[in-house]
């Protein structure tokens, strides 16, 4: 079953945000805390969307997305994350959040889907070659730190 998350679903949603990084190689790049995350989703300005897929009443994936901007397209939207616990692999549950995502962003008539998949992370690009994904080899990802910031 899917269904929009809620406050209290953000400690889990925070543990499948770890295990990911986990699975990632990045275990130690995750700073947002479960408070963040909760004002993120729920709060006053809230900015980011969980939506969550459960078995058995046990939350097992997760996806995360917010709304962005082009300039070329318009409003756009952009998963952050596809997240599906190791053990509930294979079982459509990744599949079912992405085809959500997918018919959320025709209701709002988004310009586009955007997101990222690491260059080694063979089963997801096999996943979502199957929608038809358009991988841009042309463009690249920039980022600044929170320190590097500072230092600017």
């Amino acid at each position: 079953m899917l269904r929009d998350a809620i406050r209290e679903d953000c400690k889990i949603v925070h543990d499948l945000i770890r295990e990911l990084a986990i699975f990632e190689k990045a275990a130690n790049e995750v700073e947002v805390t479960v408070n963040q995350l909760e004002e993120d989703a729920f709060g006053d300005n809230a900015i980011v969307e969980i939506r969550v897929a459960e078995m058995d009443g046990e939350i097992v994936g997760a996806s995360l997305i917010y709304e962005k901007y082009s300039t070329w397209k318009g409003r756009s939207v952009h998963l952050e994350d596809l997240i599906v616990r190791e053990s509930h692999r294979g079982m459509g549950i990744g599949s079912m959040l992405f085809d959500q995502i997918v018919n959320l962003a025709k209701e709002r008539g988004y310009g586009r889907m955007e997101w990222q998949v690491l260059d080694w992370n063979e089963p997801a690009i096999a996943f979502y070659k199957k929608y038809g994904t358009t991988y841009l080899y042309d463009w690249l990802d920039c980022r600044l730190t929170a320190d590097d910031i500072k230092k600017l």
